[in-house]
Protein backbone atom coordinates (compact mmCIF):
# COMPACT_ATOMS: atom_id res chain seq x y z
CA UNK A 1 0.00 0.00 0.00
CA UNK A 2 2.48 2.42 0.79
CA UNK A 3 4.79 1.44 -2.29
CA UNK A 4 1.57 2.24 -4.32
CA UNK A 5 1.14 5.72 -2.28
CA UNK A 6 4.79 6.53 -3.17
CA UNK A 7 4.37 5.76 -7.06
CA UNK A 8 1.31 7.92 -7.20
CA UNK A 9 3.14 10.90 -5.46
CA UNK A 10 5.73 10.75 -8.29
CA UNK A 11 3.53 10.38 -10.93
CA UNK A 12 1.83 13.48 -9.91
CA UNK A 13 5.03 15.27 -9.56
CA UNK A 14 6.54 14.77 -12.65
CA UNK A 15 3.15 15.77 -14.45
CA UNK A 16 2.88 18.93 -12.45
CA UNK A 17 6.66 19.81 -12.71
CA UNK A 18 6.66 18.76 -16.90
CA UNK A 19 3.23 20.93 -16.87
CA UNK A 20 5.51 24.04 -15.12
CA UNK A 21 8.28 23.50 -17.54
CA UNK A 22 5.55 23.18 -20.56
CA UNK A 23 4.17 26.69 -19.70
CA UNK A 24 7.69 28.46 -18.79
CA UNK A 25 9.15 27.55 -22.37
CA UNK A 26 5.75 28.66 -24.18
CA UNK A 27 5.79 32.07 -21.89
CA UNK A 28 9.31 32.42 -22.96
CA UNK A 29 8.41 31.68 -27.14
CA UNK A 30 4.94 34.37 -26.29
CA UNK A 31 6.86 37.45 -24.71
CA UNK A 32 9.29 36.70 -27.92
CA UNK A 33 6.09 37.08 -30.06
CA UNK A 34 4.86 40.21 -28.16
CA UNK A 35 7.91 41.57 -28.87
CA UNK A 36 8.54 41.10 -31.99
CA UNK A 37 4.94 43.10 -32.76
CA UNK A 38 5.31 46.00 -30.17
CA UNK A 39 9.10 46.82 -30.68
CA UNK A 40 10.16 45.52 -33.77
CA UNK A 41 6.43 45.51 -36.07
CA UNK A 42 8.11 42.03 -37.29
CA UNK A 43 4.34 40.02 -37.67
CA UNK A 44 6.32 37.29 -39.24
CA UNK A 45 9.15 36.69 -36.73
CA UNK A 46 6.10 37.25 -34.25
CA UNK A 47 4.58 33.76 -35.64
CA UNK A 48 7.28 32.15 -36.09
CA UNK A 49 7.59 32.69 -32.45
CA UNK A 50 3.82 32.18 -31.59
CA UNK A 51 3.75 28.60 -33.66
CA UNK A 52 6.52 27.98 -31.44
CA UNK A 53 4.48 28.67 -28.74
CA UNK A 54 1.67 26.33 -29.58
CA UNK A 55 3.60 23.07 -29.35
CA UNK A 56 3.94 23.94 -25.42
CA UNK A 57 -0.10 24.58 -24.82
CA UNK A 58 -3.43 23.34 -25.97
CA UNK A 59 -5.20 26.56 -25.69
CA UNK A 60 -5.59 30.04 -24.90
CA UNK A 61 -7.26 30.68 -21.42
CA UNK A 62 -5.99 34.86 -21.88
CA UNK A 63 -7.50 37.31 -23.85
CA UNK A 64 -5.13 39.66 -24.84
CA UNK A 65 -2.87 36.48 -26.23
CA UNK A 66 -5.85 35.53 -28.35
CA UNK A 67 -5.79 39.41 -29.81
CA UNK A 68 -2.11 39.04 -30.17
CA UNK A 69 -2.19 35.66 -32.13
CA UNK A 70 -5.28 36.84 -34.29
CA UNK A 71 -3.33 39.75 -35.33
CA UNK A 72 -0.58 37.59 -35.63
CA UNK A 73 -2.23 35.37 -38.47
CA UNK A 74 -4.04 39.03 -40.01
CA UNK A 75 -0.89 40.39 -40.60
CA UNK A 76 0.57 37.64 -41.90
CA UNK A 77 -2.16 36.67 -44.11
CA UNK A 78 -0.89 39.41 -46.38
CA UNK A 79 2.24 37.79 -46.62
CA UNK A 80 0.85 34.50 -48.64
CA UNK A 81 1.25 33.91 -52.23
CA UNK A 82 -1.86 32.80 -52.94
CA UNK A 83 -5.18 33.73 -51.97
CA UNK A 84 -6.17 30.05 -50.93
CA UNK A 85 -3.25 30.60 -48.27
CA UNK A 86 -4.74 33.79 -47.10
CA UNK A 87 -8.01 32.52 -46.34
CA UNK A 88 -6.15 29.98 -44.35
CA UNK A 89 -4.59 32.52 -42.27
CA UNK A 90 -7.79 34.61 -42.26
CA UNK A 91 -9.51 31.66 -40.45
CA UNK A 92 -6.77 31.26 -38.12
CA UNK A 93 -7.03 34.85 -37.49
CA UNK A 94 -10.69 34.41 -37.08
CA UNK A 95 -10.40 31.71 -35.04
CA UNK A 96 -8.28 33.45 -31.81
CA UNK A 97 -10.50 36.76 -32.66
CA UNK A 98 -13.74 34.72 -31.53
CA UNK A 99 -11.84 33.40 -28.72
CA UNK A 100 -11.50 36.45 -27.28
CA UNK A 101 -14.83 37.46 -27.02
CA UNK A 102 -15.47 33.47 -25.11
CA UNK A 103 -12.88 35.19 -22.39
CA UNK A 104 -14.26 38.59 -22.60
CA UNK A 105 -18.06 38.81 -21.86
CA UNK A 106 -17.99 42.60 -20.98
CA UNK A 107 -19.08 44.61 -24.18
CA UNK A 108 -18.35 47.76 -21.87
CA UNK A 109 -14.60 46.59 -21.21
CA UNK A 110 -11.61 47.83 -22.26
CA UNK A 111 -10.67 46.43 -26.35
CA UNK A 112 -13.70 45.24 -26.71
CA UNK A 113 -15.03 47.49 -29.64
CA UNK A 114 -11.48 47.01 -30.71
CA UNK A 115 -11.37 43.56 -30.99
CA UNK A 116 -15.12 43.52 -32.93
CA UNK A 117 -13.87 45.68 -35.54
CA UNK A 118 -11.24 43.13 -35.81
CA UNK A 119 -13.03 40.33 -36.56
CA UNK A 120 -15.39 42.34 -38.87
CA UNK A 121 -12.36 43.02 -40.68
CA UNK A 122 -11.46 39.73 -41.11
CA UNK A 123 -14.68 38.36 -42.07
CA UNK A 124 -15.03 40.89 -44.65
CA UNK A 125 -11.01 39.97 -45.84
CA UNK A 126 -12.27 36.09 -46.08
CA UNK A 127 -15.66 37.29 -47.54
CA UNK A 128 -13.59 39.25 -50.29
CA UNK A 129 -10.80 36.69 -51.13
CA UNK A 130 -13.77 33.59 -50.98
CA UNK A 131 -15.86 35.54 -53.44
CA UNK A 132 -12.87 36.56 -55.38
CA UNK A 133 -11.87 32.60 -55.39
CA UNK A 134 -15.79 31.65 -56.32
CA UNK A 135 -15.33 33.86 -59.30
CA UNK A 136 -11.76 33.05 -60.85
CA UNK A 137 -13.03 29.10 -60.24
CA UNK A 138 -16.13 30.31 -62.32
CA UNK A 139 -14.08 31.12 -64.56
CA UNK A 140 -11.57 28.36 -64.91
CA UNK A 141 -14.76 26.62 -65.38
CA UNK A 142 -15.98 28.44 -68.05
CA UNK A 143 -12.67 28.39 -69.92
CA UNK A 144 -12.10 24.60 -69.46
CA UNK A 145 -16.18 24.09 -70.49
CA UNK A 146 -14.98 26.60 -73.82
CA UNK A 147 -11.84 24.98 -73.91
CA UNK A 148 -13.01 21.18 -74.16
CA UNK A 149 -15.37 22.69 -76.68
CA UNK A 150 -13.29 24.11 -78.42
CA UNK A 151 -11.32 21.05 -78.58
CA UNK A 152 -14.11 19.26 -79.73
CA UNK A 153 -15.04 21.83 -82.19
CA UNK A 154 -11.64 21.26 -83.58
CA UNK A 155 -11.82 17.69 -83.31
CA UNK A 156 -14.84 17.66 -85.17
CA UNK A 157 -13.03 19.56 -88.01
CA UNK A 158 -10.17 17.34 -88.12
CA UNK A 159 -12.65 14.83 -88.84
CA UNK A 160 -14.34 16.52 -91.84
CA UNK A 161 -11.31 18.05 -93.50
CA UNK A 162 -10.14 14.54 -93.04
CA UNK A 163 -13.09 13.70 -95.19
CA UNK A 164 -12.91 16.52 -97.49
CA UNK A 165 -8.69 15.92 -98.34
CA UNK A 166 -7.88 13.54 -101.67
CA UNK A 167 -5.73 10.67 -101.34
CA UNK A 168 -3.21 10.63 -104.30
CA UNK A 169 0.41 10.67 -105.15
CA UNK A 170 0.28 14.31 -107.10
CA UNK A 171 -2.46 16.86 -108.72
CA UNK A 172 -0.74 18.68 -111.59
CA UNK A 173 -2.04 22.24 -112.70
CA UNK A 174 -5.69 23.08 -113.52
CA UNK A 175 -5.76 24.53 -117.55
CA UNK A 176 -8.57 27.05 -118.60
CA UNK A 177 -11.15 24.32 -118.76
CA UNK A 178 -11.04 23.86 -114.99
CA UNK A 179 -9.26 20.04 -115.01
CA UNK A 180 -5.78 19.06 -113.85
CA UNK A 181 -4.10 16.02 -114.31
CA UNK A 182 -3.82 13.59 -111.53
CA UNK A 183 -1.39 10.39 -110.66
CA UNK A 184 -2.51 7.51 -108.10
CA UNK A 185 -0.37 4.41 -107.21
CA UNK A 186 1.65 5.38 -110.81
CA UNK A 187 -1.21 6.12 -112.99
CA UNK A 188 -2.68 8.98 -114.56
CA UNK A 189 -6.45 10.31 -114.21
CA UNK A 190 -8.66 13.64 -114.49
CA UNK A 191 -9.67 15.90 -111.81
CA UNK A 192 -11.77 19.10 -111.51
CA UNK A 193 -11.01 22.04 -109.71
CA UNK A 194 -13.35 20.97 -106.84
CA UNK A 195 -11.72 17.81 -106.40
CA UNK A 196 -14.37 15.94 -108.26
CA UNK A 197 -12.36 12.96 -110.54
CA UNK A 198 -13.64 13.23 -114.10
CA UNK A 199 -11.15 10.33 -115.09
CA UNK A 200 -10.33 7.48 -112.46
CA UNK A 201 -6.63 6.81 -112.41
CA UNK A 202 -6.54 3.02 -112.70
CA UNK A 203 -5.03 1.88 -116.28
CA UNK A 204 -3.00 4.54 -117.27
CA UNK A 205 0.76 5.11 -116.99
CA UNK A 206 1.41 8.28 -119.18
CA UNK A 207 -0.03 11.48 -119.84
CA UNK A 208 -0.25 14.38 -122.43
CA UNK A 209 -2.05 17.45 -122.06
CA UNK A 210 -2.01 20.40 -124.41
CA UNK A 211 -4.45 22.97 -125.80
CA UNK A 212 -7.01 21.51 -123.85
CA UNK A 213 -6.71 17.80 -124.83
CA UNK A 214 -5.45 15.41 -121.91
CA UNK A 215 -4.20 11.82 -123.55
CA UNK A 216 -3.63 8.85 -121.05
CA UNK A 217 -1.39 6.60 -122.51
CA UNK A 218 -1.48 3.18 -121.03
CA UNK A 219 2.43 2.81 -121.62
CA UNK A 220 4.80 5.78 -121.77
CA UNK A 221 6.62 4.32 -124.99
CA UNK A 222 5.03 2.34 -127.76
CA UNK A 223 1.00 2.71 -126.23
CA UNK A 224 -1.36 0.49 -127.82
CA UNK A 225 -4.53 2.39 -125.84
CA UNK A 226 -5.33 6.19 -125.64
CA UNK A 227 -8.13 8.13 -123.94
CA UNK A 228 -8.75 11.32 -124.84
CA UNK A 229 -10.49 13.70 -122.62
CA UNK A 230 -11.38 16.73 -124.26
CA UNK A 231 -12.06 19.10 -121.37
CA UNK A 232 -13.18 21.86 -124.37
CA UNK A 233 -16.64 19.72 -124.36
CA UNK A 234 -16.09 17.65 -120.97
CA UNK A 235 -16.37 14.72 -122.90
CA UNK A 236 -13.66 11.55 -123.47
CA UNK A 237 -13.65 8.84 -125.59
CA UNK A 238 -10.79 6.12 -126.29
CA UNK A 239 -9.35 5.86 -129.80
CA UNK A 240 -9.84 3.15 -131.98
CA UNK A 241 -7.37 0.04 -131.94
CA UNK A 242 -4.21 1.21 -133.86
CA UNK A 243 -4.59 -1.78 -136.16
CA UNK A 244 -8.09 -0.10 -137.14
CA UNK A 245 -5.77 2.29 -139.13
CA UNK A 246 -3.66 -0.24 -139.89
CA UNK A 247 -3.98 -4.17 -139.87
CA UNK A 248 -0.44 -5.02 -138.67
CA UNK A 249 -0.15 -2.07 -136.38
CA UNK A 250 0.44 -3.03 -132.40
CA UNK A 251 1.51 0.24 -130.94
CA UNK A 252 0.93 4.01 -131.73
CA UNK A 253 4.54 4.47 -131.69
CA UNK A 254 5.78 8.38 -130.86
CA UNK A 255 2.84 10.50 -129.67
CA UNK A 256 2.66 14.40 -130.55
CA UNK A 257 1.25 17.12 -128.58
CA UNK A 258 -2.86 17.56 -129.75
CA UNK A 259 -3.27 20.59 -131.68
CA UNK A 260 -5.53 23.54 -131.06
CA UNK A 261 -7.43 22.75 -134.00
CA UNK A 262 -8.08 19.47 -132.35
CA UNK A 263 -5.10 17.32 -134.57
CA UNK A 264 -3.23 13.96 -133.05
CA UNK A 265 0.00 12.45 -134.88
CA UNK A 266 1.41 9.46 -133.99
CA UNK A 267 3.71 7.18 -135.95
CA UNK A 268 2.48 3.73 -135.69
CA UNK A 269 4.79 0.80 -135.43
CA UNK A 270 4.92 -1.15 -138.86
CA UNK A 271 2.94 1.67 -141.46
CA UNK A 272 4.19 3.55 -144.10
CA UNK A 273 2.39 7.02 -142.90
CA UNK A 274 1.52 8.58 -139.40
CA UNK A 275 -1.90 8.27 -138.09
CA UNK A 276 -2.82 11.73 -138.07
CA UNK A 277 -6.20 11.98 -136.07
CA UNK A 278 -8.95 14.43 -135.39
CA UNK A 279 -10.06 14.43 -132.00
CA UNK A 280 -12.61 17.03 -132.33
CA UNK A 281 -14.53 14.73 -134.78
CA UNK A 282 -13.17 11.41 -133.90
CA UNK A 283 -11.95 10.53 -137.45
CA UNK A 284 -8.74 9.51 -139.45
CA UNK A 285 -7.67 12.28 -141.24
CA UNK A 286 -5.81 11.53 -144.79
CA UNK A 287 -5.20 13.15 -148.07
CA UNK A 288 -7.90 14.21 -149.91
CA UNK A 289 -8.34 14.07 -153.57
CA UNK A 290 -4.62 12.64 -154.04
CA UNK A 291 -4.26 12.60 -157.68
CA UNK A 292 -5.18 16.20 -157.92
CA UNK A 293 -2.60 16.80 -155.14
CA UNK A 294 0.32 14.57 -157.12
CA UNK A 295 -0.30 16.46 -160.61
CA UNK A 296 -0.71 20.15 -158.69
CA UNK A 297 2.64 19.17 -157.04
CA UNK A 298 4.28 17.78 -160.77
CA UNK A 299 2.74 21.10 -162.25
CA UNK A 300 5.06 23.07 -159.73
CA UNK A 301 8.12 20.85 -160.01
CA UNK A 302 8.23 19.88 -156.03
CA UNK A 303 7.89 16.46 -157.32
CA UNK A 304 9.78 14.58 -160.49
CA UNK A 305 6.83 11.92 -160.90
CA UNK A 306 4.17 10.13 -159.19
CA UNK A 307 1.94 6.63 -160.04
CA UNK A 308 -1.29 5.34 -159.40
CA UNK A 309 -0.08 3.56 -156.21
CA UNK A 310 0.33 7.84 -154.85
CA UNK A 311 4.31 7.35 -154.52
CA UNK A 312 6.27 10.40 -156.13
CA UNK A 313 9.68 10.72 -157.22
CA UNK A 314 12.11 12.90 -155.84
CA UNK A 315 15.50 13.62 -157.02
CA UNK A 316 15.98 10.25 -158.45
CA UNK A 317 14.17 8.67 -155.32
CA UNK A 318 10.78 6.87 -155.23
CA UNK A 319 8.84 7.52 -151.75
CA UNK A 320 5.91 6.52 -150.06
CA UNK A 321 4.00 9.55 -150.14
CA UNK A 322 1.23 9.89 -146.61
CA UNK A 323 0.17 11.86 -144.05
CA UNK A 324 -1.12 15.22 -144.26
CA UNK A 325 0.15 16.87 -141.33
CA UNK A 326 -1.49 20.04 -142.44
CA UNK A 327 -0.14 23.37 -143.21
CA UNK A 328 1.19 21.64 -146.57
CA UNK A 329 3.34 19.12 -144.89
CA UNK A 330 3.53 15.56 -145.74
CA UNK A 331 5.40 12.45 -144.75
CA UNK A 332 8.02 10.38 -147.07
CA UNK A 333 8.88 6.66 -146.76
CA UNK A 334 11.21 4.27 -148.50
CA UNK A 335 9.10 1.32 -149.59
CA UNK A 336 11.37 -1.13 -147.94
CA UNK A 337 11.74 1.06 -144.08
CA UNK A 338 8.59 1.73 -141.36
CA UNK A 339 10.82 4.73 -140.71
CA UNK A 340 10.19 7.64 -141.97
CA UNK A 341 12.67 9.39 -144.40
CA UNK A 342 11.50 12.55 -144.48
CA UNK A 343 9.17 15.17 -144.87
CA UNK A 344 7.88 17.23 -148.16
CA UNK A 345 6.63 21.43 -147.63
CA UNK A 346 4.83 21.93 -150.48
CA UNK A 347 4.20 25.52 -149.37
CA UNK A 348 7.79 26.13 -148.93
CA UNK A 349 8.80 23.56 -151.58
CA UNK A 350 11.40 22.30 -149.11
CA UNK A 351 12.53 18.72 -147.98
CA UNK A 352 12.87 18.08 -143.90
CA UNK A 353 14.99 15.02 -143.98
CA UNK A 354 15.91 12.31 -140.90
CA UNK A 355 19.35 12.76 -142.48
CA UNK A 356 19.11 16.94 -141.16
CA UNK A 357 17.70 15.26 -137.60
CA UNK A 358 14.15 15.51 -138.29
CA UNK A 359 12.53 12.42 -136.81
CA UNK A 360 8.65 13.13 -136.38
CA UNK A 361 6.67 16.48 -137.13
CA UNK A 362 3.08 16.95 -135.61
CA UNK A 363 0.49 18.37 -136.26
CA UNK A 364 0.25 22.08 -138.12
CA UNK A 365 -1.78 24.49 -136.08
CA UNK A 366 -0.93 28.51 -135.89
CA UNK A 367 1.75 28.43 -138.17
CA UNK A 368 4.06 26.20 -136.23
CA UNK A 369 4.60 22.36 -136.11
CA UNK A 370 6.09 20.05 -133.04
CA UNK A 371 9.41 18.11 -133.88
CA UNK A 372 11.41 15.94 -132.51
CA UNK A 373 14.68 16.75 -134.10
CA UNK A 374 18.01 14.73 -133.06
CA UNK A 375 15.92 13.47 -129.99
CA UNK A 376 14.94 16.69 -128.66
CA UNK A 377 11.49 18.68 -128.79
CA UNK A 378 11.27 22.25 -130.77
CA UNK A 379 9.05 23.85 -132.82
CA UNK A 380 9.62 24.85 -136.23
CA UNK A 381 7.93 26.78 -139.00
CA UNK A 382 6.45 25.73 -142.28
CA UNK A 383 10.42 26.26 -143.69
CA UNK A 384 11.77 23.78 -140.81
CA UNK A 385 13.29 26.75 -139.15
CA UNK A 386 13.31 26.99 -135.42
CA UNK A 387 11.31 29.06 -133.70
CA UNK A 388 9.71 30.20 -130.33
CA UNK A 389 7.52 26.91 -128.60
CA UNK A 390 3.83 27.14 -128.90
CA UNK A 391 1.99 28.51 -126.18
CA UNK A 392 -0.92 26.12 -125.33
CA UNK A 393 -4.09 28.03 -125.35
CA UNK A 394 -5.57 26.23 -122.35
CA UNK A 395 -2.48 26.44 -120.05
CA UNK A 396 -3.61 29.07 -117.76
CA UNK A 397 -5.78 28.85 -115.38
CA UNK A 398 -8.62 31.60 -114.24
CA UNK A 399 -10.09 29.94 -111.88
CA UNK A 400 -10.15 29.79 -107.64
CA UNK A 401 -8.91 26.91 -106.57
CA UNK A 402 -5.33 26.37 -104.82
CA UNK A 403 -3.68 22.65 -104.30
CA UNK A 404 -3.10 21.90 -100.82
CA UNK A 405 -0.18 19.30 -100.07
CA UNK A 406 -0.71 18.17 -96.44
CA UNK A 407 1.84 17.10 -93.58
CA UNK A 408 0.06 13.64 -94.31
CA UNK A 409 0.57 13.73 -97.67
CA UNK A 410 -2.97 13.91 -99.04
CA UNK A 411 -4.23 16.80 -101.00
CA UNK A 412 -7.09 19.25 -100.08
CA UNK A 413 -8.36 22.03 -102.87
CA UNK A 414 -8.86 25.54 -101.51
CA UNK A 415 -11.19 27.70 -102.94
CA UNK A 416 -11.78 31.16 -101.56
CA UNK A 417 -10.54 30.09 -98.08
CA UNK A 418 -12.84 27.42 -97.86
CA UNK A 419 -12.24 23.44 -98.19
CA UNK A 420 -14.04 22.22 -101.23
CA UNK A 421 -14.67 18.94 -102.29
CA UNK A 422 -17.10 18.25 -105.24
CA UNK A 423 -20.08 20.18 -103.68
CA UNK A 424 -19.04 19.63 -99.63
CA UNK A 425 -17.60 22.76 -98.67
CA UNK A 426 -15.47 23.50 -95.08
CA UNK A 427 -14.32 26.77 -94.05
CA UNK A 428 -11.38 27.34 -92.52
CA UNK A 429 -10.22 26.32 -88.64
CA UNK A 430 -10.62 29.72 -87.45
CA UNK A 431 -14.07 30.76 -88.89
CA UNK A 432 -15.99 26.89 -87.99
CA UNK A 433 -14.44 27.84 -84.47
CA UNK A 434 -15.93 31.66 -84.60
CA UNK A 435 -19.45 30.13 -86.24
CA UNK A 436 -20.34 27.05 -83.81
CA UNK A 437 -18.44 28.22 -80.24
CA UNK A 438 -21.24 30.30 -79.07
CA UNK A 439 -23.43 27.27 -80.23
Amino acid sequence: MMRLLLTLLCIISFTFTNAQSNTDIANVYLRRAKEAVETKVNYKEALVQFEKALKYFDSISDKNLATLASSIYFENHQLQTTDKEKIAFLKNSETYSRRYFVLEQDNTAEGYIKNLESLILIQESIESLETKLKKEEEQRLRREKASKKIDSLKSLWNQKSESLSIKVDSIYNFNTNNVALFKKDGNFGVIDDRGRIVVEATDYKDAISSEGFILLKNKKEQPNQIYCFNSNNKKGFILPSVNRFNSIATHYGQVMLPRGNGRLVTYPNNSFEPLVYDLNLKKQVRITNKSELLKSLKKEDLIDRYNKDGEVKINKEWYLFEGDLGGGMYSLYFEDSYKVHSFLSTTTKKILSADAGFEYIGAYYKETFQAIKKGKVIWINQEGAKVSNAKDGAKKYLGDSKVVQLASGKYQIIRNNVIVLGDKELEKLSDFLRKHKKN
